[in-house]
Parts: C-alpha cells; sequence; structure tokens
C-alpha cells in the first residue's frame, strides 16, 4: 500500500478536479433548488405545498440511503484510484439522467395525482438513491485527497466555485431561455416560464454534469490510504455505534444544526428568486443579472476568504460573514426596493458575506471529521459525511418545503400561473417577505450557532491537527 507520500504531490490539478466535481453535482443540485417549485407549479400545475411536501418526505428516505451510503463508502476496499473515486465513475450517467426526468414536461397534460406521483418518484430517485451514492463518496473524498489542513480549505474554495460556476450557468441560462414574454387581456406583459425549454436545459445540464464528473475523476488523486483503518471500521463500528458516536459529538451535531439553517436561509432565496423577479418585479432577465453578481460577490469572497481563516479561523470568519448578509437581508426588507436593480445590488452584498461562510464550509466538515477520528479512534470520513450531507439535504427540504408552504399561505395561484396570469398584489407582497425576512433571520440564526455551539474554533482545530500529526507519526494512514 502506498503512503502519501509515494503519490505525486499535491497541486492545482486536484483543485482543478475537485472542482469540476461540484460543477457536475451543482448541474442538478442547483437545478432542482432554483426551478424545480416553478416548474411544478407553472407548468404542471401543482401546488406549492405539494411539491415543498415531496421534498420533505424525500428526506425519511435520505435518512437511510445517505447513511448506508457512508457505511458502504468506509467499508469499500481501497482500489487503484481509490476508496472514493470509484463511485465517480460508477453512478455519473444514473444521477444525470434520473435528473432529467423530473423535469419532463410531457406529462403535463396527466391527472393532477399521476403528475403528483410522477414527481415523487422521479425526486426520490434522482436526490435519495443516484444523487446520494455520488454526492457521499465525492464529499468524503476531499480528506483522502491531503492531509494538509492547507490543501483542504484550498479544496474547499474550489468546491464551492465549482458550485457557483452551476450556479451561474443555471441562473443566467433558465431566466434567459426558458421564459416567454405574454401578453395579458390588460395590456401589460407577464414574463411566463415555458415547459418545453426547461425540459431541454434540463437535458443540456445533465450531459455537462457528466462530463464534469469524468474530468473529477481523471484529475484528482486520493492520497490519504489505510486498509488498516477499513478493517478497523468493519470490525468494531455498525450503524448503531456510528450513530451513538454521532449524537454524543458536540462537534458533529452543531455543524448539521448550522448546515441546516444555512440551507434553509440560502436555499430559500435561491428558490423564492424564480418568483421575486419575474412575478414581483416582473423582470425574469434581472435574475439572470443577479445570478452574475452573486457571483461577483462570491469570487471576491474566495480570494479573502483563506487568508481570513489563517489568520482569525474559519468558525470566527463564518460568525462574521453570516452577520454581514443577515444585516443585508433585514435592511432590503425595512427599505422594500421599487428598483429591480436597487435589490439586486444589496443582495450582492448579502452573497459577499455568504461567500466568505460557504468558501470554508467544507473545510469545517473535515475539521469535524479529524476531531471524530481523534474521540472515537478510528477514522470514518464516509460516515461523518454522510450524516452532513443528511443534514443538507434537509436543510434543502426545509428551504422548499417552508417556501411552498408559504406560497400556499399568501394565496399563489397556480392555476393561474400556468394560465400566464398576474398574481394579486397581497401575494407579490408576500413573495417579497418571504424572499427576504426568512434569508435574514436564518442567517443570524447561523451566527449564533457557530458561535455558541460549535466547539472548534482556530485553538482547539490547531490542537487537533497536532495530535493528529502525533498519531500519523507511528501510523501512516
Amino acid at each position: 500500500m502506498k503512503t502519501e507520500k509515494q503519490f505525486r504531490p499535491f497541486g492545482f490539478r486536484d483543485k482543478l478536479g475537485y472542482l469540476f466535481g461540484d460543477f457536475g453535482n451543482d448541474f442538478t443540485f442547483i437545478l432542482s433548488t432554483m426551478i424545480l417549485t416553478k416548474f411544478y407549479t407553472d407548468v404542471m400545475g401543482i401546488s406549492a405545498a405539494a411539491v415543498g411536501t415531496i421534498m420533505m418526505c424525500a428526506r425519511f428516505v435520505d435518512a437511510v440511503t445517505d447513511v448506508g451510503m457512508g457505511r458502504i463508502c468506509d467499508r469499500s476496499k481501497t482500489r487503484k484510484a481509490g476508496k472514493f473515486k470509484p463511485w465517480l465513475l460508477r453512478m455519473c450517467v444514473p444521477v444525470a439522467a434520473s435528473s432529467f426526468l423530473i423535469y419532463n414536461s410531457g406529462v403535463a397534460d396527466m391527472e393532477y395525482g399521476a403528475k403528483v406521483a410522477y414527481l415523487a418518484i422521479t425526486y426520490i430517485l434522482w436526490g435519495s438513491f443516484f444523487y446520494t451514492s455520488i454526492n457521499i463518496p465525492y464529499g468524503s473524498m476531499a480528506s483522502a485527497i491531503s492531509s494538509d489542513p492547507g490543501d483542504r480549505q484550498s479544496l474547499s474554495t474550489f468546491r464551492t466555485m465549482g458550485g457557483m460556476l452551476a450556479g451561474m450557468v443555471i441562473g443566467v441560462g433558465i431566466p434567459l431561455v426558458a421564459y416567454e414574454k405574454i401578453p395579458l387581456l390588460d395590456g401589460t406583459i407577464k414574463e411566463t416560464l415555458i415547459g418545453s425549454r426547461v425540459t431541454i436545459a434540463a437535458g443540456v445540464f445533465s450531459v455537462l454534469a457528466v462530463i464534469c464528473y469524468l474530468l473529477c475523476y481523471k484529475l484528482v488523486t486520493e492520497r490519504v490510504r489505510s486498509e488498516e483503518n477499513t478493517e478497523a471500521i468493519k470490525k468494531g463500528s455498525g450503524v448503531g455505534v456510528m450513530l451513538k458516536n454521532a449524537v454524543t459529538n458536540r462537534a458533529l451535531l452543531s455543524i448539521i444544526v448550522a448546515s441546516i439553517v444555512m440551507l434553509l436561509a440560502q436555499l430559500t432565496m435561491q428558490n423564492m428568486a424564480a418568483y421575486i423577479y419575474p412575478d414581483y418585479y416582473n423582470n425574469a432577465t434581472a435574475q439572470s443579472v443577479s445570478t452574475v453578481l452573486m457571483m461577483v460577490g462570491m469570487t471576491v469572497a474566495a480570494i479573502l476568504a483563506k487568508p481570513l481563516a489563517k489568520r482569525y479561523g474559519k468558525a470566527e470568519i463564518s460568525v462574521v460573514a453570516n452577520i454581514f448578509a443577515g444585516g443585508v437581508m433585514l435592511f432590503i426588507w425595512i427599505m422594500k426596493p421599487e428598483s429591480v436593480w436597487v435589490y439586486c445590488g444589496l443582495q450582492l452584498l448579502c452573497w459577499l458575506g455568504l461567500g466568505v461562510f460557504a468558501m470554508v464550509s467544507w473545510a469545517l466538515i473535515t475539521d469535524v471529521i479529524d476531531y471524530a477520528e481523534l474521540r472515537n479512534g478510528v477514522r470514518e470520513d464516509g460516515a461523518v459525511y454522510a450524516l452532513y450531507s443528511l443534514a443538507r439535504k434537509l436543510g434543502q427540504a426545509l428551504a422548499a418545503g417552508i417556501s411552498g408552504w408559504l406560497l400556499t399561505g399568501i394565496g399563489y395561484d397556480s392555476a393561474a400561473a400556468a394560465g400566464g396570469l398576474k398574481q394579486a398584489d397581497s401575494v407579490l407582497n408576500g413573495i417579497f417577505h418571504i424572499s427576504t425576512l426568512v434569508p435574514a433571520v436564518g442567517f443570524l440564526l447561523l451566527a449564533l450557532v457557530l458561535w455558541f455551539w460549535y466547539p472548534l474554533h482556530k485553538k482547539q482545530v490547531d490542537a487537533n491537527i497536532a495530535a493528529l500529526k502525533a498519531k500519523r507519526g507511528e501510523l501512516q494512514y
């Protein structure tokens, strides 16, 4: 078995490859957060509450599949390509194909119950089985690429950049190609989502996802390997032991809660972009512009994150960043700008704050994996990451569920939207409140979790790294 030093040195090739991995992930994941609810309300004619409920129910399936996939990864034999990389090759086509099936506008004329069943089956097939089977190995792979904390921070930054690129392609592309200006009876023009265009776009994104996964497989090298660790997991750690370790692990529990809150806030903002721009501001093009501005804010954050994290600590800068982002969204809610361009500009500031946290978030989970190894005496990258992934899916589902339930609560009319009709003024005002106030509260709550509950601040992380270096001086991982 090769040791870490016998592989080619960690470098830009690994970072670029890891970027492509999340680029591929988010061609399907971000597509679902940005357009799935809008597609099923406005094209398929299903209520927003029903869509959100299906997403929530899928998370009960994930509770089994995510944890199961984590255990499969940890118990897998290390092959020539590594322990985690082979799953990218096995599952890239199934995850892309199942994502495409979700956006099949050809079933829009089916009976209502049949359409709900179609959404439930295709969504669970994609998210709970195929996406899980590629995302858990991909996320776990970060701690196997390098044991150096600086390298892992770079991987976290490049992973986030990969997701940003996918978000930009989808966020710019969908509003530009999938909407059509439809004249209403009162002489006004409404931006209307065209189902067949979404289907074509979903097909293109699925093909691009496969290409990105293959590039990740080709470029990344797993260096941290140990058959001894695999055997220890097989002999002394079942699912029950893993769950017992998890519920007594303050770092893991707090980062799970932080992840749920983060995605609840961030994805509510992204989900509602499909409503606030074409419905409240009647300007779908502005949604594309806002995505470009998001990319600008996140790019600036990528430049700042690593030196700030090195000096002050990842958790510490995350707290400040989320307070800033929450404050900006609260200001937007109070100000209620009439101009869509003022709204876009203020959201740029929010994405700058959120971006700093996003750049270090994946490195936080590698800190948790290190912490768990010191506590439990065995390294379980897949198991810890699986629980973290489940938390992220819960956050995604809560965002979709809460958005859907709130849209239904304010009276959003799916039938009117499907017919190209304008929503009532009270509904439009409700869309604005959901788009701004829910993220504001979420970001501020996230800052509190990271400061008062999450224990791995800079001093503790440095101590853990030193302890693991001493341990690996005796046993090479």
